[in-house]
């Protein structure tokens, strides 16, 4: 069964189409008018192998806050659109990934519960000209719709641009393995409760 959701998120400061596609090959187009978040969704795109289409604007003349957030909303919406009821899935993914200089650990369990401990700290207050703060918010909005617990912490880390990439590509392998079906268990929910559902 194919495991693909599309998205519109239209608010008076932001408009988002995303669609997703689990069983794709990390094809991508994305536009979201932020160089360094497009970048980064290439990223989690090509290293997941999820198909990703984000064509988006939004209220970029305040600042980038609101289409960031929007954007993690989207994508979460669509990925847990795609799980279904998530039967089948290993559910739980983890990556330890370096980058030169830079060591990130990221943990996901497609849980349904909504959780995100973040333990990032920039040795710069900007990367470009875009605040690294903000990236936490798309973590969290993605987290809180997508239905997970995720856990990122950066070990190690000179550079603001290798730390933050670090942080999208370990999210991709992670994720990559936690919605991979297990063959001896794909007709059944990877839980004993019985359920994987958000809330």
């Amino acid at each position: 069964m194919a495991r693909t959701a599309q998205v519109k998120r239209i608010t008076n400061e932001t408009s988002i189409f995303v669609s997703v596609n689990l069983e794709g090959s990390g094809s991508y187009d994305v536009s979201t008018g932020i160089g360094l978040l497009d970048h980064m969704l290439e990223q989690l795109s090509c290293h997941s192998l999820i198909d990703l289409i984000v064509n988006g604007y939004g209220d970029l003349h305040v600042d980038d806050h609101h289409t960031i957030e929007d954007s993690g909303y989207a994508i979460g919406s669509a990925v847990a659109q795609a799980l279904g009821e998530r039967h089948g899935i290993t559910r739980y993914g983890y990556c330890v990934l370096p980058m030169d200089d830079a060591l990130t650990r990221v943990a996901i369990d497609l849980s349904g519960r909504p959780f995100l401990s973040w333990s990032v700290r920039f040795p710069t207050q900007k990367i470009g000209a875009l605040d690294t703060e903000m990236f936490k918010e798309w973590f969290r909005a993605f987290t809180q719709n997508v239905g997970a617990s995720l856990h990122i912490d950066n070990l190690k880390g000179e550079n603001s641009h290798h730390i933050m990439e670090t942080c999208f590509k370990g999210l991709a392998y992670a994720i990559r393995a936690a919605v991979e079906i297990d063959l001896r268990k794909s007709n059944s929910v990877p839980s004993t409760k019985g359920s994987l559902q958000i809330g």
